[in-house]
């Protein structure tokens, strides 16, 4: 089966290149589709340069619109089999990948979504910490989940599934709108233990408390909606 990395980027020139390595590295059938998503520190031009090369598919946006608006355009791209979210800022070790796949290479599930939760955890802040337990909360009580980490990055779908589900997310709430679209049509979200080294908001971390709002109110507001 072929796999579609889609790694959304903005301002990482100090990961994007080790990323790109580490996920290139993974001995697999698979293509990169890394978009850039307005960058201003020179990520741009290191996207752009890797797009020439051919070592990755790349689309460069001239407006910071949001990660969820960066993985929809990079889902025109995909055309493999199944399709990884991976975060540029390396707090995600792309060598998980290949454990995060496996149950849908193996036919034994359509979803699988790669919790912190379940594996180790640095990094990460209390405040981060007490929000991603009321999301994953919040999706077993609205959606029946049976998850433990909701808001986790690390995302895979077969490529059917995901390009069906008539994304709308434009900033972060990528991740609450998945999980109840595809717990609306009755999927269930298999689970693996996943590594996590958390980043501060010096080191160029961007989710903000506002981001944990606007995943509460879109977990409710696709309960009732579609």
């Amino acid at each position: 089966m072929k796999l579609s990395v889609i790694i959304p980027c903005y301002n990482e020139i100090a990961h994007i290149a080790a990323l790109v390595d580490a996920v290139e590295e993974l001995a697999m059938p698979k293509e990169i589709i890394v978009v850039d998503d307005g960058s201003t520190d020179g990520t741009t031009e290191i996207v752009e340069e890797f797009g020439r090369s051919k070592r990755i598919i790349a689309h460069l946006s001239k407006t910071n619109f949001g990660k969820g608006a960066a993985i929809r355009t990079g889902l025109e791209y995909v055309t493999g089999d199944i399709v990884v979210i991976q975060d540029a800022d390396l707090e995600y070790d792309p060598r998980q990948i290949p454990m995060l796949i496996a149950p849908i290479a193996d036919g034994s599930a359509d979803v699988v979504y790669g919790s912190r939760f379940r594996g180790s955890i640095q990094g990460m802040r209390p405040a981060n910490r007490i929000a991603n337990y009321l999301l994953a909360w919040m999706a077993n009580i609205l959606y029946r989940a049976h998850i433990t980490d909701e808001a986790t990055c690390y995302k895979a779908f077969r490529t059917d599934i995901l390009k069906s589900l008539n994304l709308k997310c434009v900033r972060f709430e990528f991740c609450p709108e998945v999980t109840a679209k595809v717990r609306k049509r009755g999927i269930n979200i298999f689970e693996v233990p996943i590594d996590y080294v958390g980043r501060t908001t010096l080191k160029g971390k961007k989710i903000k408390l506002t981001d944990a709002f606007e995943a509460v109110w879109t977990l409710i507001k696709y309960r009732f909606t579609n």
